[in-house]
């Protein structure tokens, strides 16, 4: 199983829940799976071509996926995804 830690902002998606657990075998994969729990998760994190949007960050164990392989990022059990908001500020 993997862990998603979902922030604040999308707990409303979760009725509530900071962290889920799916099984999958990529981030992508992991993605797909939080969209058949939780319809319009998706959409949250992905734009139309199906890339990260820019304003979110995905943590893979606290690396940045950007830095390993994307969204082709393969997945092990036990292994910890967290969802960050980019902050703006000034």
């Amino acid at each position: 199983m993997i862990t998603i830690r979902v922030p604040t902002p999308l707990r409303r998606i979760t009725n509530g829940q900071g962290e889920v657990q799916v099984e999958a075998n990529t981030i992508k994969e992991a993605i797909e799976k939080l969209e058949e729990i939780y319809p319009g998760f998706k959409e949250r994190l992905l734009d139309e071509q199906g890339e990260v949007r820019r304003f979110v960050n995905l943590y893979l164990n606290d690396e940045d996926i950007r830095f390993l392989k994307g969204l082709d990022t393969e997945l092990k059990d036990g292994d910890v995804i967290s969802i960050v908001p980019a902050i703006a500020g000034g």
